[in-house]
């Protein structure tokens, strides 16, 4: 893993990253669009975090951090860099990032119907809380 390199993304960086999540996130969001990501990245320039190989985006995590709870989006490894560490590292990285801000619990949005990332959450020691559910509205026409 030493090749691998983390780091966070930059505004060049965003074009790349919504062709990458189209071949390896699953589902997708609202904010899935150059504007939600540039708001992201210019809100919180080391949220979004990628981890690249000789060059090459294999990953990405969002690490979201309001200042009260770390939130954990699009985790995401190529579909033929799986079960290589990249997952792990960039949890590290992004758990790293919340324990320096002062965060204290991670929660990450998991797709229900997602198996192989139940048991890769499973693995970084995360679990469901069954007691919650997601409740969402849309605030704009899109």
């Amino acid at each position: 893993m030493t090749d691998l390199r983390i780091r966070a993304a930059t505004p060049d960086d965003l074009d790349t990253v919504l062709g990458f999540w189209t071949t390896a996130a699953e589902g997708t969001s609202i904010s899935d669009d150059r504007q939600g990501v540039e708001r992201l990245v210019a809100r919180d320039p080391e949220a979004l975090l990628l981890a690249e190989r000789a060059g090459e985006l294999v990953g990405t995590v969002i690490a979201g951090f309001d200042g009260w709870r770390c939130h954990l989006y699009r985790l995401a490894v190529h579909p033929e860099r799986r079960r290589q560490g990249i997952g792990s590292a960039l949890l590290a990285a992004a758990e790293e990032r919340f324990v320096r801000l002062g965060g204290r619990r991670g929660d990450a949005m998991v797709l229900t119907r997602n198996e192989t990332a139940h048991h890769a959450w499973r693995a970084a020691g995360y679990g469901p809380e069954e007691q919650w559910r997601r409740w969402t509205k849309p605030l704009s026409g899109d």
